[in-house]
C-alpha cells in the first residue's frame, strides 16, 4: 500500500491492512481541528459537516452552524461537479470539517473529500463527544440538514 498526498492510501495489489494503518494514513500530514477552535472556524466561513447517525444526534444534540448529512451521500452533496450538490456547498478551496461521534469515521470521510479535490478537508479531534466534553455549546436542533 502506498501513501499519497493528503493521506490517501491505495493498494497497488490487494492486501491486508489494519484499520489503524488506514486511519494513520488518512491523518498523515493533515491538521485536525480542536473542539475549542470549531466555532471560530465556522464564524470564518468553514463548512462543518456532521455525519453522525440520527440515533446519536437526537439524544446528544447538535453543533451550532453545522450541516447534518448522512455519510452515504457526502461526496454527492459536496462535489461541485455533482448534479446532486447541495445549495451553497463548499468550493474546493474552502475549509471543510467533518464531524462524527469520536473522530475516527470522520478522518476517513475527510480523506475521501480530499480525494475529490477538497484539499483543506479535515475532521475534529475527538468528534462530537470531544466537542461536548470540552464544554462547547450544543443545541437541540440542526442548523441545516441536507438529505
Amino acid at each position: 500500500m502506498s501513501e499519497t498526498a493528503g493521506g490517501r492510501r491505495r493498494a497497488e495489489a490487494p492486501g491486508r491492512h489494519s484499520i489503524d494503518e488506514i486511519l494513520a494514513a488518512a491523518r498523515a500530514g493533515v491538521e485536525r481541528v480542536n473542539p475549542s477552535a470549531l466555532q471560530g472556524l465556522i464564524a470564518g466561513g468553514a463548512h462543518v459537516i456532521d455525519i453522525r447517525h440520527a440515533a446519536t444526534r437526537r439524544p446528544e444534540g447538535h453543533i451550532p452552524g453545522a450541516t447534518v448529512m448522512e455519510r452515504l451521500v457526502l461526496e454527492w452533496r459536496l462535489d461541485p461537479l455533482s448534479a446532486h450538490r447541495m445549495e451553497d456547498g463548499p468550493d474546493y478551496d474552502d475549509l471543510v470539517v467533518v464531524v462524527c461521534n469520536e473522530g475516527y469515521y470522520s478522518s476517513l470521510a475527510a480523506r475521501d473529500l480530499r480525494d475529490l479535490g477538497f484539499h483543506r478537508a479535515t475532521d475534529m479531534v475527538g468528534g462530537f463527544r470531544g466537542y461536548q466534553q470540552a464544554g462547547e455549546l450544543t443545541v437541540d436542533r440542526a442548523t441545516r440538514r441536507v438529505d
